[in-house]
């Protein structure tokens, strides 16, 4: 009942938004604290974030490029004025996998019109109710990625061991004791820049761990901004995290301190692929390059999940935010939310995953001919794929700065 009636109250209060920011003089504007905050977002730092996480590669799980390219994002986050950077350590050691047979690479090609092939299923002459696809897969083959500098970068192939991940807290002035999660995995594969799966989610969450840790700013409760290993290995950093995190939930540490190594979880939000909405495969199994004009960001929850009604209503929640505050593209919701780092959490505490697709109905029907193929690099994405992945950006902040109770000194 916590959660329904505080969710609640928060999505009418941003439907009330809705109708004042779209009426509103600027200068009611900017005396809103939220619109201030999403103000402060910008494209060209968004890219420059993300930008630096490509000079480490596909940062596969397991290797230097991965180890390194959690150190970069250690010091981002203490850029941003987080002065707690903590790092969970867990061990990555599975049984070894059998050999993969070896397959062409479809999904990569580009046809002669330009468009790229899809993928996913029964392949370009086939289909389904998704649309037109091309097998599904990981590529693991080095020789598939055209660019030499690329290529060198991911060379080194991983070992099980030690895995670290790294987080930060904004802590609440009044009620350090509660905490929202906002989160995205910084680890991918593919032989790639793992710009889309998943720089952008991470470039999010440093952007929005720079504005809310701006001095003036404070929040009644706290947030947290944490960036996964091992997602594309099973989710095992995120789930190292709740087993390893879970129990220690509102406990003070020393007693009487008032500090909170853990803070109850109140919601948590992942970020996981928010570039590309480029529309359905063609009926040639070729996907446009432009982003299409209705693309927008997809807020899921999980209808199977033991909290599905509140994880519902923290879904609509970030959506009535979007609608108040996004500039160039809407939010929708869909019940689907699967296969990412918010899973773990969906059965503890209202659990949401924003990207650029539905991850079942349309990126697993080839609707992103990058997902884990050579084509996840920079210079595959437009400003209008930033944009999108941006206004993700806008949803999260303006959505969790509400809930978290932001003011502006």
């Amino acid at each position: 009942m916590f959660f329904k009636s505080r969710i609640a109250v928060v999505c009418g209060l941003l439907s009330i938004a809705v109708a004042t920011v779209s009426t509103s003089s600027a200068q009611q504007a900017d005396a809103d604290p939220i619109q201030i905050l999403v103000s402060h977002l910008d494209l060209a730092s968004y890219k420059s974030t993300l930008k630096g996480l490509t000079q480490f590669g596909d940062r596969r799980q397991g290797t230097s490029r991965n180890r390194d390219a959690v150190d970069w994002i250690e010091q981002q986050l203490i850029a941003t004025g987080c002065d707690n950077v903590e790092r969970l350590t867990f061990n990555y050691d599975p049984e070894p996998r059998p050999p993969r047979a070896a397959r062409p690479l479809t999904a990569v090609l580009t046809t002669p019109t330009g468009g790229i092939v899809g993928r996913n299923g029964s392949g370009p002459g086939g289909s389904s109710v998704y649309g037109y696809r091309a097998p599904t897969g990981v590529n693991r083959d080095l020789n598939a990625q055209p660019d030499e500098r690329i290529r060198l970068l991911n060379t080194e192939e991983p070992v099980n061991g030690e895995r670290q991940e790294v987080y930060c807290t904004k802590i609440g002035s009044t009620q350090p004791d509660e905490m929202y999660i906002i989160g995205a995995h910084m680890d991918g594969h593919g032989v790639n820049e793992a710009v889309n799966d998943d720089g952008s989610g991470t470039a999010l969450v440093i952007e929005l761990a720079r504005i809310l840790n701006a001095p003036n700013v404070q929040t009644e409760r706290s947030i947290r901004f944490a960036l996964w290993n091992n997602e594309e290995t099973g989710l095992n950093g995120s789930r190292a995290y709740v087993e390893q995190r879970q129990q220690l939930q509102g406990i003070e540490n020393p007693a009487g301190s008032g500090n909170y190594p853990e803070p109850r979880w109140l919601g948590m939000i992942q970020h996981d692929m928010m570039l590309w909405d480029h529309g359905a495969p063609r009926a040639d199994g070729t996907v446009s390059r432009d982003q299409r004009p209705e693309a927008d960001v997809n807020i899921e929850f999980q209808s199977a999940s033991d909290l599905a009604d509140e994880s519902m209503r923290l879904a609509f929640a970030f959506k009535a935010a979007a609608d108040a505050y996004n500039t160039d593209y809407p939010a929708t919701v869909g019940p689907h939310m699967t296969n990412t780092d918010s899973t773990p959490f969906m059965n503890v505490v209202p659990s949401i995953s924003l990207r650029e697709n539905e991850r079942g109905a349309h990126t697993g029907a080839g609707w992103n001919p990058s997902w884990h193929t050579p084509r996840d690099v920079w210079t595959n994405f437009t400003d209008k794929d930033f944009r999108l992945g941006l206004n993700a950006a806008q949803t999260t902040l303006s959505a969790v700065a509400t809930l978290a109770g932001a003011t502006i000194d």
